[in-house]
C-alpha cells in the first residue's frame, strides 16, 4: 500500500474533486499550515464548533447520544475548556477513490500545546466533510483557530480496489457537512 506524493494528490483534487476547496502548495505565513505537502494534504478546521459541556451531568453513550453535552459556537477562535474537547469539521469537503483509504494525523504545532486531534479513517469511497475530534489535554483553555490547519491527511492506495466500499455498503456518514454526532 503505497503512500501517495504531491503530484498524486494535485492531480486527483483538479481531475476528480477528490478535495475542494483545494490549496495548492502550503500556506505558512502567520496561520497554521494548511494545504498541499509532499505526501499528504493539511486540512483547515471550519469556524462551526460544539464544545463539550457537563453541566447536566450527562453520561457520554455512543448509543444514546445527549446532544444536548453540547454548546454550539460559530467562531474564528474556538476556546476548549481545560480536559475537555470540542468537535469541529474540515473547510474541505473529501471525495476518496475507490483504490484509495485515507489516515488522519494531528498537526505538531497543536500536538507540542498539548492538543490532539482524532478521527478515524476515511474509507474508499467515503465522501463528505470530516468531523473532527480536538482534545484539550491540558489544564489551561486551549485556543483553536478557525480557517486553519488543524490536520493532515495521508492517502494511501492499495494493491486492488476492495470489493465493497464505504459507499457499496451505504455508511451512515456518507456526504455529511458540518459537524456530525455520533449515530447508531
Amino acid at each position: 500500500m503505497p503512500i501517495m506524493p504531491d503530484s498524486w494528490i494535485r492531480r486527483m483534487a483538479k481531475e476528480k474533486g477528490m478535495i475542494e476547496p483545494f490549496t495548492e502548495g502550503q500556506v505558512r505565513e502567520g496561520v497554521i499550515s494548511y494545504g498541499l505537502s509532499s505526501y499528504g494534504y493539511d486540512a483547515r478546521v471550519g469556524p462551526d464548533f460544539k464544545i463539550f459541556t457537563n453541566v447536566d451531568s450527562a453520561v457520554v453513550d455512543p448509543k444514546r447520544f445527549d446532544a444536548n453535552s453540547f454548546v454550539d459556537r460559530r467562531t474564528d477562535i474556538c476556546v476548549i475548556p481545560p480536559n475537555s474537547f470540542a468537535l469541529a469539521h474540515t473547510v474541505e469537503y473529501f471525495r476518496i477513490p475507490r483504490d484509495v483509504l485515507v489516515i488522519c494525523l494531528g498537526k505538531s504545532t497543536y500536538a507540542r500545546c498539548g492538543i490532539i486531534v482524532n478521527v478515524t479513517p476515511l474509507e474508499p469511497e467515503w465522501e463528505g466533510q470530516v468531523t473532527i475530534e480536538i482534545s484539550n489535554t491540558t489544564p489551561l483553555p486551549a485556543r483553536i483557530y478557525a480557517n486553519e490547519g488543524i490536520c493532515q491527511f495521508l492517502f494511501l492506495k492499495g494493491d486492488a480496489p476492495p470489493e465493497t466500499s464505504y459507499a457499496d455498503r451505504k455508511g451512515k456518514y456518507m456526504g455529511q457537512r458540518g459537524v456530525s454526532l455520533p449515530r447508531l
